[in-house]
């Protein structure tokens, strides 16, 4: 049965909008170009080489540190002389490194606690590679990165010598596995080292805290939650989906004098009976904690795979549709309201007659579109991870916001587009499939809305899917607000609405002028 709490975070998404926390641009004034221009060409190149020299003085330590170990005792907690002797040591090394990037004093509020009281440490919000300056108030703990970053040059020595956990964010498998090995640690009753995790999962400017993925909070043992302050009056740190880029953030904040930076340790998190037997609840109730700490509110934004997006219970929403992304990039390109929708009449004509199948690579959505490869490329971008698309995803995720379509004919349509043996219902994996394309980013699963839409009934039918799309007063919010048209201007000025029935073929054009 879905809790209360569970139900009002839910209404709450459908119905409260958060600052946007994927973005954030960096001005600068004149005086402060001026500044910066002066100190990345004085000071700047000597951070780097001291930062590099202390570095590779830490890879030699991490390499020592694990020299004449078997993979079977690598696997197992570091004790003795690896421990009591290159510890401290690298602890000095990774401390230096952060103060000649400029932090040169770390104000640390509230007491951190023992790996028994709190095996886990949960931080937000995260910000940059930066963040990891809390590694030393911290005491070095263990940290869970991507498994691709232990072949980085240097990282990937230091991630192996402090016994990380390392997942695969494409293999499910191997999320199993860090699952198992991070309950094994934090059960240990101390033996392994604290794990420090940054539950949002990625970057954002810090203006709300991202919902928590459940992953320290599944093996529901006490969290110790850390918060991170940057007072600072020019804001370099934040690394984001949109704005500043990794080497912006750097070349900033090394050009300045010094970074300040307040890490605060809260009171340590025992989760009830009820929280250790849901973690989504657990996560939920240690975000709004720590955002009230922040004085931020806790957001149910999140990131899907590549994609910034807000939860509609268990539909991941964009916040910037790719939709809009693409007819803008068509509009640029030169075509006007009719060419774009001629382009979407020949998509869904090929996905129709079923010669060639409904994907294509970026050749044939040129060749389609009417334009070139590189425009082309972009729009695939926007869909797909790889270099083919499919069709019905930028149709199904366009035709209404152009107005090419009304989203009742649209919702017809694409059940019949994803209803593959014509059987009049789908299952589970096809309303996946077809809230994918209509939303235009893949989704997780829509277990729940499947459940909500089949509650008196077996199969899914097309009727039950508008009645709880159109009726739901949480999943309206699809059919009122996602799939509503942006109206584009037309070559005279005055916007363009065209609503075509694809119940018969039929085209009913609107021939309002001025």
């Amino acid at each position: 049965m879905e809790s209360q709490s569970s139900r009002d975070s839910s209404s709450r998404a459908a119905t409260q909008e958060y600052p946007n926390p994927f973005i954030h641009e960096l001005k600068l004034t004149k005086a402060q170009w001026i500044k910066g221009i002066i100190l990345g060409c004085t000071l700047l190149p000597i951070r780097v080489f001291l930062a590099w020299i202390l570095l590779i003085a830490a890879w030699i330590v991490a390499v020592l540190r694990l020299a004449g170990l078997s993979q079977e005792e690598r696997s197992k907690p570091l004790s003795g002389w690896r421990r009591w002797l290159f510890h401290p040591i690298l602890w000095l090394l990774g401390r230096a490194v952060f103060f000649c990037v400029g932090f040169h004093w770390v104000k640390v509020k509230g007491r951190k606690v023992d790996v028994k009281e709190a095996p886990i440490l949960v931080v937000a919000p995260h910000s940059s590679f930066l963040d990891m300056v809390i590694m030393f108030p911290a005491g070095v703990p263990a940290v869970v990165s991507r498994s691709e970053n232990i072949n980085l040059p240097v990282i990937g020595a230091l991630l192996e010598c402090n016994q990380s956990v390392l997942v695969s964010r494409r293999d499910p498998e191997s999320r199993k596995e860090a699952v198992s090995e991070l309950n094994k640690r934090v059960t240990s009753n101390g033996s392994w080292p604290q794990i420090l995790m940054f539950p949002e999962g990625t970057t954002t400017n810090g203006r709300c805290l991202l919902r928590f993925k459940t992953g320290a909070f599944v093996p529901g043992v006490p969290v110790q939650p850390v918060v991170l302050h940057y007072p600072n009056e020019l804001d370099t740190i934040r690394w984001t989906y949109k704005g500043s880029n990794w080497f912006q953030v750097l070349f900033h904040t090394l050009s300045q004098p010094y970074t300040n930076i307040t890490i605060e340790f809260l009171p340590v998190y025992t989760p009830s009976e009820e929280e250790k037997n849901n973690s989504r609840l657990f996560a939920g109730n240690v975000q709004k904690v720590m955002a009230s700490a922040l004085g931020v509110p806790a957001s149910d934004y999140v990131m899907a795979g590549r994609i910034p997006v807000s939860k509609l219970k268990d539909l991941s929403v964009p916040l910037e549709s790719p939709g809009k992304e693409a007819m803008t990039l068509l509009y640029r390109k030169g075509l006007g309201p009719r060419d774009v929708e001629a382009a979407l009449d020949r998509m869904i004509d090929r996905c129709r007659s079923g010669n060639g199948g409904t994907k294509v690579n970026a050749e044939e959505l040129a060749s389609i579109l009417g334009l070139n490869k590189k425009t082309a490329v972009h729009i695939c971008s926007l869909y797909s991870r790889d270099d083919t698309v499919d069709l019905r995803h930028i149709y199904f995720n366009m035709a209404a916001l152009i107005g090419h379509v009304d989203e009742i004919s649209l919702l017809h349509y694409a059940f019949a587009a994803f209803d593959r043996e014509g059987r009049g219902s789908l299952t589970k994996e096809e309303l996946t499939e077809l809230m994918g394309a209509l939303l235009g980013v893949p989704q997780q699963s829509t277990e729940e809305l499947y459940d909500t839409a089949t509650k008196d009934q077996e199969q899914l039918t097309e009727e039950s899917l508008l009645l709880v799309l159109t009726t739901h007063p949480i999943y309206q919010k699809v059919t009122k607000e996602i799939l509503q048209p942006e109206r584009p201007p037309s070559a005279n000025g005055t916007s363009v609405n065209n609503n075509r029935s694809l119940l018969n073929g039929s085209v009913n054009e609107d021939k309002k002028s001025k």
